[in-house]
């Protein structure tokens, strides 16, 4: 696949006459449709706008390169426009953009088309390009400009002599460059399809003018290519690290290492060669390889980063971990239902030995939801002592998941706090590996083994015990009863009320104590109200049933709201809903709470309040639509319609909050 071969010729414009980012996005979208490259075009410009707002896509000199993927799209492309008035796109160094280059790749491009994408920012920054963009007159034109300067790099490879090598021969050592200086690279953007290229070939460019060869490794869609090698970092004299993403840090323990953002790579690629060069460059302490107070990142360039950007990554870190476990449970539970609302239970007339199988299957995955999220919390802040000290914390956030836990003595009215534990658990691992690396800084260097593999994880494991289960779970179980009364207190003839309040009440923390508050009340109530049922029940099970519901249709009305993987995983969330499982919304939640938790809430409480107005009662204290189906729950089609309403109000405020929540993103 050559870079030639993706611009899309029928698609080009090169008299461009819109004034604002928005409307150049929407218009070169829609050619694009036109031309039969994406079916979607909603939702691509939705991508292409998420894109902008995690950062600009004007790279500076009068270029933008906008991007972004979708299964929609038939094939890699590159739509080209070029205005002459030129366009404010906020970019890098606040000039109008004038050249358009949007790159369109489909969800699962191949590594041709990303190697193909990924030559068209190599090819701009060469200095004359933009002078022949200029001058060009039809779209053939622009296509053979970028064709020569294509095969002029290709004829190079071919000849056994790769770019870089052509610039370190090129090279003249000039001005007051150490003769054995040598640099070294990283760049990664969370794309990886333009700005990861772009920040590699500015940086070869300034090091070329200061005299001083280097090595640049990226980290795109396509993989890692010029990986850094052991000797490569033995021998460097300083890293720059010019990335938006994680990527590998700790081979650069000991080394002069620069950390910014991959835009700086981009548009300041000459003062980061110089200071690597001629600056004061911290040196990297990774964690755990060094126990002085240093590491503890006071000279960590990468404190220059937003507490807010640092904590997203982290949290992102462990959902994503999270994910694959609340799905494989959630579906697997929800399976086992089809051979009766009990057929687990072995006591019931409706047991069947495979469902039993399906539902342990999928309640040990479950298990294990809350130790990943809070594990690889922790591993994100303090590598592999957090990921242990993390894990642990998850498993204390609901111990009784674990048989040698006894809810006897001390931990007798303790109960779990769930995923908002869990998540207090992970940030906290992180902050025990740093007080611990600070406990133990004055024991000598030679003891460093010793405290990764017993000392970190020993006082670490304790201190996040003792923590969470007395004073994060311990004071949960006063806080239940308290909530309990508190139910018991609203009179019976305030039936909407009650409803809305213990609806309300499953979907905010989803397994701590305000969530097993409405659950205990209601089960309680339908295991004394025999063949009557209760209404209480009803409402605290349609409650629970909204969350999944909610998030689904927000993400199914709204898909430019949503990334792809976020909608993917949504999707899953009707299965969830039906079945009654509320954890289905945790990795939403725990993402984003703020936004996220008071919708659910509303559309929870109106479900509730509708199935008590409606006068529902259940007789069983599980199995959501399974329970409908086969008369476990009085007016079903009232409770179902609660159920969607519920959901459907979940979902408009949902998009809502997060619409509002971009438009001011945190950074």
């Amino acid at each position: 696949m050559q870079l030639s071969d993706l611009f899309v010729k029928s698609a080009m414009v090169l008299d461009l006459e819109t004034q604002t980012k928005d409307e150049t996005l929407r218009l070169l979208a829609e050619r694009f449709a036109n031309s039969g490259g994406v079916s979607d075009v909603d939702a691509f410009v939705g991508k292409l706008k998420k894109r902008e707002e995690e950062s600009t896509t004007g790279v500076g000199d009068e270029i933008a390169i906008p991007h972004a993927q979708h299964e929609s799209i038939k094939e890699a492309a590159i739509i080209f426009a070029r205005s002459q008035a030129g366009i404010d796109w906020a970019s890098f160094d606040g000039q109008p953009v004038k050249y358009i280059f949007m790159i369109a790749a489909p969800a699962g491009a191949s590594n041709d088309h990303l190697k193909a994408l990924a030559k068209l920012s190599q090819v701009l920054m060469k200095p004359e390009v933009k002078g022949e963009l200029a001058a060009a007159n039809t779209p053939d034109d622009i296509v053979a400009i970028f064709k020569k300067y294509a095969e002029e790099d290709e004829e190079k490879i071919t000849s056994g002599v790769t770019p870089d090598e052509t610039e370190d021969k090129a090279t003249n050592y000039k001005g007051t460059v150490d003769d054995d200086a040598y640099l070294l690279g990283v760049t990664a953007c969370p794309t990886g399809i333009a700005h990861t290229y772009m920040a590699e070939e500015r940086l070869k460019q300034a090091a070329k003018v200061a005299g001083v060869p280097i090595k640049v490794e990226t980290n795109g869609q396509g993989g890692i290519e010029h990986r850094l090698t052991a000797a490569d970092i033995e021998k460097a004299s300083a890293i720059i690290v010019a990335a938006d993403k994680q990527v590998e840090m700790a081979r650069f323990n000991g080394k002069p290492t620069i950390i910014v953002p991959v835009s700086d790579g981009v548009n300041k690629a000459d003062q980061l060669v110089d200071q690597a060069l001629h600056g004061d460059v911290p040196i990297y302490h990774a964690k755990g390889q060094d126990d002085s107070m240093a590491q503890l990142g006071s000279n960590d360039t990468s404190s220059e980063e937003s507490a807010g950007r640092r904590i997203y990554k982290h949290l992102m870190n462990g959902v994503s971990h999270m994910l694959p476990f609340v799905v494989a449970g959630g579906i697997l539970i929800a399976l086992s239902f089809f051979w009766g609302i009990y057929s687990a239970d072995p006591k019931s007339d409706q047991f069947n030995p495979i469902a039993q199988s399906i539902n342990t299957i999928g309640n040990l995955s479950f298990a294990m939801m809350l130790p990943i999220l809070a594990g690889y919390i922790g591993e994100s802040m303090a590598d592999r002592t957090g990921l242990v000290i993390g894990f642990m914390g998850g498993v204390f956030a609901n111990a009784a998941n674990f048989s040698a836990y006894s809810q006897t003595g001390v931990f007798e009215n303790a109960i779990a706090s769930g995923f908002l534990g869990a998540l207090v658990a992970g940030f906290l691992s992180g902050w025990i590996v740093k007080f611990l690396q600070w406990a133990f800084q004055w024991l000598p260097k030679s003891l460093n083994g010793m405290k990764s593999i017993f000392l970190y994880p020993v006082f670490g494991v304790l201190i996040m015990g003792v923590i969470m289960l007395f004073v994060v779970n311990g004071p949960m179980g006063a806080v239940m009863n308290a909530l309990i009364s508190f139910i018991n207190s609203i009179p019976s003839e305030a039936t909407v009320l009650l409803g809305f309040v213990v609806a309300g009440m499953m979907s905010i923390d989803m397994g701590g104590p305000i969530n097993k508050a409405a659950y205990v009340t209601g089960t309680a109530l339908v295991t004394a109200s025999g063949a009557a049922g209760s209404n209480v029940m009803a409402s605290v099970m349609v409650g629970g049933m909204v969350p999944p519901l909610a998030i689904a249709i927000a993400a199914t009305i709204r898909k430019n709201l949503w990334m792809e993987e976020e909608r993917q995983s949504a999707y899953v969330n009707y299965a969830m809903g039906a079945a009654f499982i509320t954890e289905g919304a945790i990795p939403f939640a725990a993402k984003d709470p703020l936004h996220v938790i008071p919708p659910l809430f509303v559309g929870a409480g109106v479900a509730g309040a509708m199935s008590a107005f409606f006068d529902v009662h259940s007789l069983v204290p599980h199995g959501g639509v399974f329970a409908a189906a086969v008369g476990g729950v009085t007016h079903p089609w009232q409770f179902l319609l609660s159920w969607i309403v519920g959901g459907i109000i979940g979902a408009l405020l949902l998009n809502s909050l997060r619409r509002r929540s971009q438009l001011n993103p945190t950074k």
